[in-house]
């Protein structure tokens, strides 16, 4: 089973900054952006969950300011479920390992954290 807990600390990290941040600094940015990762996390986690794309897509809602940091670690939690039950192999017709799209998310996490806090 792969070890998630990157993702997991990524993802804690960030959603704990993005539930302490003023409401200012939401406005100016972090709010657009944490919802940003959060939706592309979801992605992810849905294609892994359905690799052949049977069901509609779902989209995180935008539901305001101070819920953004829920909505990542939401995102980012299921995506850590989705990686850890994963066939440890290249996934079908080619598509990523799941330690490869492990690494690519806690990098977006990373950069998505300095974007919206600087």
């Amino acid at each position: 089973m792969l070890d998630t807990s990157p993702l997991n600390a990524a993802v804690e990290r960030f959603a704990a900054r993005l539930r302490a941040a003023p409401q200012s600094r939401l406005q100016r940015g972090a709010a657009a952006e944490a919802l940003e990762l959060a939706r592309e996390l979801a992605r992810r986690a849905q294609r892994l969950e359905d690799p052949r794309g049977a069901a509609p897509a779902r989209v995180m809602p935008d539901a305001g300011l101070f819920t953004v940091g829920d909505q990542v670690a939401v995102a980012g939690l299921d995506l850590a479920e989705a990686l850890r039950a994963a066939a440890p192999g290249a996934g079908p017709d080619g598509a990523k390992a799941p330690s490869e799209v492990l690494d690519e998310a806690v990098a977006l996490v990373e950069r998505a954290e300095v974007r919206a806090m600087r």
